[in-house]
C-alpha cells in the first residue's frame, strides 16, 4: 500500500494550481534543458528534477519554502516532501497532469546537447 500525505506534506499542496506551462520555466527563458519535469504542488511552478544540470525545482522550494513537488512526466503521479525527504501519495492536481506527449525526454527539442548524459547528476 502507498503512503498518504502526513499532516507536513499536505500543508503544502494546492490542489487547484494549474501548472506554470509545459516545460521548466527557467531553463526555457536561459536556452537550458532538462532531464525530468517536476510541478510544484503549491504555486505549480515548472522545473527541472535533480538529474538535470540546473536543478531548478529544488532551487524553487529554497527560494519559495514550496515544500512539495509532484512529477510532471506522463505516467507519474508521485509527490516529494523536501522537508521530510520522503514521496508520498497525494490528491489529484488541476490538469494538465504532465507535460505534452510528443515533448522529448529530456527536453526540450533542439536544446539537447548530443553528450547530454555527460551533464546529469
Amino acid at each position: 500500500m502507498a503512503p498518504t500525505p502526513d499532516e507536513s506534506s499536505a500543508d503544502g499542496i494546492d490542489a487547484a494550481a494549474t501548472p506554470s506551462g509545459t516545460g521548466c520555466v527557467e531553463c526555457l527563458a536561459s536556452g537550458g534543458w532538462w532531464v525530468h519535469l517536476r510541478r510544484c504542488a503549491a504555486c505549480g511552478h515548472i522545473g527541472c528534477c535533480d538529474s538535470s544540470p540546473s536543478q531548478h525545482a529544488s532551487h524553487h522550494f529554497e527560494d519559495t519554502g514550496h515544500p512539495v513537488i509532484r512529477s510532471f512526466e506522463p505516467g507519474e503521479d508521485w509527490f516529494w516532501d523536501f522537508r521530510s525527504g520522503s514521496g508520498f501519495t497525494g490528491p489529484a492536481l488541476a490538469d494538465p497532469q504532465h507535460h505534452p506527449l510528443d515533448q522529448p525526454v529530456p527536453g526540450p527539442a533542439g536544446a539537447v546537447p548530443a553528450d547530454w548524459a555527460d551533464h546529469v547528476h
